[in-house]
């Protein structure tokens, strides 16, 4: 019982440990990144627009609202009080779009595009993985170094290498989005069939990553 209660509180002190560093480089990294999302905002807002006092007078409002014109520990504090509120603020990318509201939008593709992924990831790395444990020869020396070689790999760098073969140079599928930007969300055959093209590479990038990962695993336990 000892040894149970050991290992888990090691496992939730490593945690914690990854959860505060993890929170400290959230606030402090895009504060270190060049270039004033501020400005990038109000030059926007301020296109047309020649009265300097007048820019000037928006950019300060837009500094407030973001808390960039405040000491960097205050900042801190203020990050911490309302991510425990849940309240991450503005999106300087999308705004007026709260963070929340950004995210709402997308949790529902994310898990649809997750969830079967790592589904079927896993049923396939697991049956190569049995294969190449009980047929051995020229199909394990194959799968295995292509595997590990697979499994390593972020699954953005995945993502990026299909999008560059299959969307950039061969043309096959689309390059961004859900959907046909042209199209408006509804259960017509077109719109379903531009979601499952635009589908495609996001779902394989995660699929082969999944399937390195579990062929392999699959193969120790098999052997």
């Amino acid at each position: 019982m000892k040894k149970y209660r050991k290992y888990f509180l090691n496992k939730l002190g490593w945690f914690a440990i990854t959860f505060v560093f993890a929170f400290l480089l959230n606030f402090i990294l895009p504060r270190l990144m060049p270039g004033d999302p501020v400005a990038a905002i109000v030059s926007r807002l301020a296109q047309g627009m020649s009265n300097t006092t007048g820019v000037q007078a928006i950019y300060e409002q837009y500094s407030e609202l973001f808390g960039t014109n405040k000491p960097m520990i205050e900042q801190f504090f203020l990050y911490v009080r309302n991510v425990f509120r849940g309240d991450f603020g503005f999106s300087f990318s999308q705004y007026p779009r709260t963070v929340m509201s950004v995210l709402g939008s997308s949790i529902w593709w994310t898990i649809a595009l997750q969830f079967p992924a790592i589904i079927v990831g896993w049923l396939i790395g697991n049956t190569l993985g049995a294969l190449s444990a009980y047929i051995k020869g020229g199909f394990d020396k194959v799968l295995m170094p292509i595997s590990i070689f697979i499994s390593n790999f972020p699954a953005f760098g995945m993502a990026i290498i299909l999008l560059v073969i299959f969307g950039v140079n061969l043309k096959w599928f689309p390059t961004s989005g859900g959907y046909g930007f042209d199209m408006i969300p509804n259960f017509s055959w077109e719109f379903i069939w531009s979601v499952i093209v635009h589908y495609q590479l996001p779902f394989w990038s995660i699929v082969l990553i999944a399937i390195g990962g579990q062929a392999i695993g699959m193969r120790s336990m098999s052997i």
